[in-house]
């Protein structure tokens, strides 16, 4: 119960950098762990396999950089506008986020069925996060 205290006098800018900084750290892990993974099953050797890695420890870092970011600023900011810290903002803030990564599939389904995924995980993270 003190984290609900400190983030309530906590800006949601910082709040959304400490939560991009630690997620995108975790992403950067993951992507040099299915980098040489990709880079074998392609068959790539020498400078084009470390600029394949480099790469692809990019590309998952800045995604689940950006995933946090978009997460954060949509859970502080509803919380903020309910005025109210419980599970329906991290649910709405997957719900938004899961919609925004399907997005660009441009299937309804894949959108919804996103959006209710990580709508469910954000409410289960958050409602884990409280006990």
């Amino acid at each position: 119960m003190d984290d609900d205290f400190v983030e309530a006098d906590t800006p949601c800018s910082s709040i959304a950098i400490d939560s991009i900084a630690r997620v995108a750290t975790a992403g950067a892990l993951w992507g040099s762990c299915t980098g040489p993974y990709d880079a074998n099953k392609l068959g790539l050797s020498g400078f084009p396999r470390v600029s394949f890695v480099a790469k692809s420890i990019g590309k998952t870092s800045l995604q689940c950089g950006v995933f946090a970011g978009i997460f954060t600023m949509t859970r502080c900011g509803i919380q903020n506008y309910r005025g109210r810290s419980d599970v329906i903002n991290a649910a709405a803030a997957g719900a938004v986020v899961g919609g925004l990564i399907a997005a660009g599939t441009r299937s309804k389904k894949q959108v919804v069925g996103m959006a209710a995924l990580l709508s469910i995980l954000g409410a289960a993270s958050d409602y884990s996060r409280t006990f």
